[in-house]
């Protein structure tokens, strides 16, 4: 009796009962493929080219004199940039961290503190790399200090938002009815964008920021949470069809293998 042939490298990485693999290659090729644009803005900021920087100063411009002329807009978007800064969210990261931790899902604290801590040290050292001076306005309505290259605020945003969506989309695939836990995820996932978008964009609005440094911080800080839930599957290495790639995160939330009530209906688990 002839063997079937062994499937090819690719087709073994996209096949959605190699969980583990799948996992691995749709977050590393994400992280690539942000990555590449992230590069690209960095080059051009480097390079000082033209039309970017004709781009960036045109709408710093127009929204800052929006913003100027009107002192409610100015105060609210202030408040929004404060209570989700990298400061706030960071404390809020670390506290979920460390409910994980006393849960015993460690490894995946573990995750969101260092995927936290390089996106910082990373978008930190950038800045000092690429000394980037922020917008100059005769008129300015906020201040902020260092230099403009990527946006820390955008950075950290998309870096916790995307560590917060991971680790709590879980609890929605635990709702029902279906109904339920499909407006969950949506809420959940557009929540993420919101928080995501409105504080880089508040940060132009504020004129401490060019479009670029916010672009730059959006797509460094997604490429940084593909890349470390890459690694984080990578180092749970458990077998790849144990697990649902939909249920990576539910079950290290979980690492009982039991909803927060104590059951997990309908739900297959290693070992049982």
């Amino acid at each position: 009796m002839s063997q079937r042939p062994r499937p090819g490298w690719w087709r073994r990485r996209l096949d959605p009962e190699r969980s583990l693999g799948l996992r691995l290659t749709l977050a590393a090729a994400a992280a690539v493929l942000l990555l590449v644009p992230f590069t690209v803005l960095m080059l051009l900021v480097a390079a000082a080219w033209p039309p970017l920087l004709d781009v960036d100063a045109r709408l710093a411009g127009s929204l800052h004199a929006g913003t100027s002329a009107n002192p409610a807009a100015a105060t609210a978007l202030q408040l929004w940039t404060d209570v989700f800064g990298p400061g706030p969210l960071r404390v809020l990261v670390g506290l979920v961290a460390v409910w994980l931790w006393w849960r015993g899902a460690r490894r995946v604290a573990i995750w969101a503190v260092v995927t936290m801590a390089a996106g910082g040290l990373l978008g930190a050292g950038l800045k000092l790399l690429l000394g980037r001076d922020r917008p100059e306005f005769l008129d300015p309505v906020s201040q902020a200090a260092g230099y403009s290259f990527p946006s820390g605020h955008s950075l950290t945003a998309a870096l916790g938002a995307g560590v917060l969506l991971l680790i709590f989309l879980p609890f929605a695939a635990d709702a029902a009815p279906a109904r339920t836990r499909r407006a969950a995820r949506w809420a959940m996932c557009g929540a993420a964008v919101v928080v995501t978008a409105a504080t880089g964009l508040s940060r132009i609005a504020l004129g401490v920021h060019w479009l670029s440094d916010v672009l730059a911080g959006w797509t460094l800080g997604i490429a940084i949470v593909a890349a470390t839930t890459a690694a984080f599957a990578t180092w749970r290495g458990l077998p790849a069809r144990q697990r649902s790639a939909e249920h990576a995160f539910d079950e290290a939330v979980h690492p009982d293998g039991h909803h927060p009530d104590g059951q997990h209906p309908g739900r297959q688990h290693p070992g049982e």
